[in-house]
This record gives C-alpha cells, structure tokens and sequence, in this order.
C-alpha cells in the first residue's frame, strides 16, 4: 500500500481517538467560548491536530532525507502556538491587520499583532531554509503568513475553513513531490477527522487549528511550487486580505446564492 495512503488513513484513524479528550480537557479548563449563534462551546480544538503531524514526521523521516520536514513541523507548530495564545486571551477590541498595527503604533501588543509578527517571523525563517534568493525568500515569507492568516478569516462559520482547506488540498497534493503528498495527506486526514465536529458547531479549533491549516499549506506550496505559480498565490491572498480589511467575508458569501449555498451544506 502507499506510504500516502497508510498515513492517511492512520491521520483520521488517530484523530478521532484523540478528539475525545481534547474536548474533555477544554472543558474542565473552561476554555469555551461564544460561537455565531450564542451558544458556549470548547474553542481551540485545533491542538487536536497537533499530535499525528508530530507522529507523520516521524514517518516522514524515517523514509526521506529530506530538509522540508524539520522546518515544516516547526513552522505548523509554531503558528499553532500564536494561535493558542490568542484563543487564550485574544483580544477582539481590534480587527485586521489595520486595526491591529493601528493599536500596536500607539503602544498596545494585540494578540493579533503579535500572530502576525511572530508569524512572519516564523515564516522568515523557514524561507531562509529553502533558498538564498532574496526575492524567494520574500515570496515564500508572504505567501506562508497571509496563507496562515487566510484560513483564519475563513474561520467564523461552522465548517468553512476546513472546507475550502480541503479543496485547496486537492490539486496542492496532486502537483507536488511525495515527501510533501505525505505531510500534507496526514495532515488532510486530520482535518477531515475533525471536520463532523467543526460543521455541527460542537466544538470549534480556533486560530490554534486555523493556523496550522494555513501554515500547512503554504509551507508546501513555497517549498513545491515555481516562482510564477507562487506570485499567482501571493496576489490572490493579498486581494483576499485587502477585501477583508473592509467588507465582511461573511456578508459577501452570504449574498452570493453558490457561495452560501456550500458554505452552509451540512450544517
């Protein structure tokens, strides 16, 4: 059998065992939160993820030498933790990069400044390792922070974030190398595990979970992708955050009758 295919197939097995208790354990923590319809449910349910990628990249290392899988786990992880910081204690006073810069200019740290700082940061570093083209380095930096934060602003129905993921994934998985078909397979698996759960508002992952969707995605797509293939991304994402920065996502998926009529299938 693939290699792909047994990772995958572990990935979904795994998640479900494990969702059980993540649940449980943000329950008894009080980590809940109000969702769109004004009901308390868990949030930051996206940790759940983070066990199988670490057990995927052991796979992954053990059959590939390869420099991709050190820097991809700590680039999902990573973007994990500025997510967990925020589901913690983020602050929703501010909102977009505007609002967010505007408050740090004037001396206060959001908690969405700081997923971006630290997110570039993180995404910096990662570009370092696969090239020393300065232009590249810049692409891929942009393309893995605003692909993070992508998911992020998708995130704010049941289900939605972890759809357009998933159809993201398709052609990503399809067009790269087999190291990265198995890193992001695994991490599909995870998502689709989760998914049941997302779309009926039981529980919701959070940036904690949103971000790892983005930042997994993008570090493949840095790392797969040509210069042009790349640019193409980058202007999309940009338009998509500049859009974002003054009309509602929301609003604008709920006027248009395909777009609504997905983004509301199954719950």
């Amino acid at each position: 059998m693939d290699l792909t295919i047994i990772s995958f197939i572990l990935g979904f097995i795994s998640t479900k065992l494990f969702m059980g208790f993540f649940k449980g354990m943000l329950v008894q923590s009080g980590i809940v939160r109000q969702n769109y319809m004004g009901t308390m449910i868990p949030v930051g349910m996206g940790l759940v993820f983070l066990p199988y990628i670490i057990v995927n990249a052991c796979i992954a290392t053990y059959f590939f030498d390869e420099k991709l899988v050190p820097y991809y786990v700590l680039g999902v992880i990573a973007m994990s933790l500025a997510g967990v910081v925020d589901d913690l204690v983020g602050d929703r006073s501010s909102s977009g990069f505007k609002g967010h810069f505007k408050a740090l200019f004037k001396g206060t740290l959001t908690t969405g400044a700081f997923k971006a700082l630290f997110g570039g940061a993180v995404a910096f570093l990662i570009s370092l390792s696969f090239t020393k083209d300065i232009g590249e380095i810049i692409l891929n930096t942009l393309l893995i922070a605003l692909a993070t934060n992508f998911f992020n602003l998708l995130d704010l129905r049941p289900g939605r974030a972890l759809k357009v993921y998933s159809a993201c994934c398709i052609p990503v998985l399809i067009l790269s190398s087999e190291i990265s078909r198995l890193l992001l397979g695994g991490m599909l698996a995870s998502a689709l595990a989760y998914f049941w759960d997302d779309i009926k508002a039981r529980t919701m992952m959070g940036d904690s979970g949103s971000n790892v969707l983005g930042a997994s995605i993008g570090i493949i797509a840095a790392y797969e992708f040509g210069m042009w293939t790349k640019t193409a991304l980058l202007i999309a994402l940009i338009l998509v955050h500049a859009v974002s920065e003054k009309y509602s996502i929301t609003k604008i998926i709920e006027n248009n009758r395909l777009l609504n009529y997905i983004d509301r299938l199954g719950r």
